[in-house]
């Protein structure tokens, strides 16, 4: 199959609904969030919304899960508003894009439950790197103009006392949160793919 035999194939009006559905329900998992507040300060949540790109990836390709991860957080932009300027909207996908794009082509390649763990884990770390140097260089200088940068570091020293810089945030608070989060995903969609990815690849 030529590149554009494959592209119509992917984007048929049976996969549109299907990549249509996942965005709705990744869209709607962002609404179910919550703390970990032993790893990080208590304004950053974490959530399943990446869950449903991983199992589009998986299913159809790594193009559609970052497909699916733009969907959710162009909804999200439009619904929920922005306090950044679309900055932590821009981050999110990147984040998103990352972890589902890396694990899904890894498993492309390794289409059993092994590949789809070790590419899950690729994605993990991949994730958890852009996720620290977005946060560092943009997404917590921006959140400093809502909130001082003092008071953001505090919430972290009072997680852990080796935080006192917004790097040490980075490596004691944002590092372990995004593995814990990047895990937690992972093995939500290593048990729900199986039971769904038959009817992903009527």
């Amino acid at each position: 199959m030529d590149p554009i035999e494959r592209s119509a194939s992917r984007y048929s009006t049976k996969n549109i609904t299907r990549i249509s559905l996942l965005s709705i329900i990744a869209f709607l998992l962002m609404y179910v969030e919550f703390p970990l507040a032993f790893i990080a300060p208590p304004f950053i949540k974490i959530d399943l919304s990446d869950m449903p790109a991983l199992i589009g990836g998986f299913a159809m390709g790594p193009i559609v899960g970052v497909t699916i991860e733009f969907i959710k957080c162009l909804l999200t932009l439009f619904v929920r508003g922005t306090t950044t300027g679309g900055i932590g909207e821009l981050s999110n996908f990147i984040i998103g894009a990352v972890f589902v794009a890396t694990s899904a082509i890894f498993y492309r390649r390794h289409k059993t439950y092994k590949g789809a763990v070790a590419g899950l884990l690729l994605g993990v770390f991949g994730m958890t790197a852009i996720a620290t140097m977005s946060n560092y260089f943009v997404v917590f200088p921006l959140y400093a103009k809502i909130m001082p940068m003092d008071a953001i570091i505090q919430m972290g020293a009072a997680i852990t006392s080796r935080v006192d810089s917004l790097w040490s945030l980075m490596v004691y608070c944002i590092v372990p949160f995004n593995l814990v989060k990047g895990c937690i995903v992972s093995i939500a969609t290593l048990m729900i793919y199986k039971k769904v990815s038959h009817l992903l690849h009527r």
